[in-house]
């Protein structure tokens, strides 16, 4: 969710934030050779699939240190199921999350416990189709409720402060709603942090409410999961006036995938395809084709600069959903094909 200052990742040894640029470690391509295909969106899936260490997990490294970023791979659980592809990556991934070290350097031991965290990695248990009450030994949910104040927000019960936001509110509604339905007052808090101008902020009961692209475009599928149909279109509204001519979205005035990625997804949730059309367009060009690197093709560049292989898994994570016209309130990964495809370059491919 432009990830770059959106996905706080915690580190594991020491449960602060990772707010600096990090690298993304990729794992080798796969010995089998993988399926190829014409569809610009699956292919950016299989070129994601390949990027994962071990074909597991993605990694950050930080003062030469590598930590995992369980972030990251659940991103590309979305990623997968949003396109139906790379199933397998999917099933190691999950897999690999409910590790007891990998869930608690996460989401926090009990005593630490980040809110954000907690409904994301919910879920994505979910999208695979699995129980959140019980995944890797933890009741996600009953965790997550355990973090919503009387006034309906969710935060972080941490020594480190409390870095919930926008993100973190959204995700536990989703989540919540998924599971039966989410809070009256979660909702009520959400729907109540919505700036005067029909944004929504990141940064949750400040003075001055600043709308925020990435906060806005999650806050407007979290209030669609809640029925809060009409504040949803309203934001909506909002993500359209500030889109560039290009259909790109911007965040620390540079237009970027990520945005643009998230601004997609709920453009087309609230039904404003045209703009949703426009989104996806610049998303496209900004991919990999094949006059690009053999190694990089069908990869989503951050920024119109090009590609860089420290921004682009997670652009191309956060990119592929919105490609796809995928909800997070209804993704699933039903359905979903084994294989990591690659790009099929004998001929132009045509769109998705």
């Amino acid at each position: 969710m432009a990830t770059h200052r959106r996905h706080r990742l915690r580190l594991v040894t020491t449960g602060v934030l990772a707010a600096l640029a990090l690298t993304v470690t990729a794992a080798a391509p796969a010995a089998a050779t993988p399926p190829q295909t014409h569809n610009r969106v699956d292919a950016a899936a299989g070129w994601l699939a390949r990027q994962m260490v071990d074909g597991e997990r993605f990694e950050v490294v930080f003062g030469g240190v590598a930590y995992p970023d369980q972030g990251l791979t659940i991103d590309a659980i979305f990623t997968f199921a949003a396109a139906k592809e790379a199933d397998s990556y999917a099933t190691n991934a999950i897999t690999w999350l409910a590790e007891p070290a990998v869930i608690t350097g996460y989401i926090g031991d009990g005593t630490e416990a980040y809110a954000g965290a907690t409904a994301k990695l919910a879920l994505g248990v979910q999208v695979r189709g699995l129980d959140p009450t019980s995944f890797g030994g933890v009741d996600l949910l009953t965790r997550l409720t355990g973090l919503m104040a009387p006034s309906g927000r969710f935060s972080d019960q941490s020594v480190f402060g409390d870095y919930s936001n926008m993100f973190s509110q959204s995700f536990a509604v989703i989540a919540l709603d998924r599971a039966g339905g989410a809070p009256a007052q979660a909702i009520s808090f959400l729907a109540a942090s919505q700036c005067p101008d029909a944004g929504f902020p990141l940064q949750l009961a400040q003075a001055t409410c600043t709308s925020d692209v990435d906060a806005t475009a999650m806050a407007i599928q979290a209030l669609i999961a809640a029925g809060e149909w009409h504040k949803a279109q309203t934001a909506a509204q909002w993500l359209i006036s500030v889109q560039s001519t290009d259909g790109s979205f911007t965040a620390g005035g540079v237009a970027n995938a990520n945005s643009t990625g998230l601004a997609a997804q709920a453009l087309v949730a609230t039904g404003r395809v045209l703009a949703w059309w426009q989104a996806r367009q610049f998303l496209l060009s900004l991919q990999v084709g094949c006059t690009g690197a053999i190694a990089d093709r069908g990869a989503i560049a951050y920024t119109t600069t090009g590609f860089d292989p420290a921004t682009a898994p997670r652009a191309t994570a956060q990119a592929v959903p919105g490609l796809a016209a995928a909800s997070l309130v209804t993704l699933s990964a039903n359905g979903s094909r084994p294989d990591a495809p690659t790009l099929a370059c004998a001929q132009p491919f045509s769109p998705a």
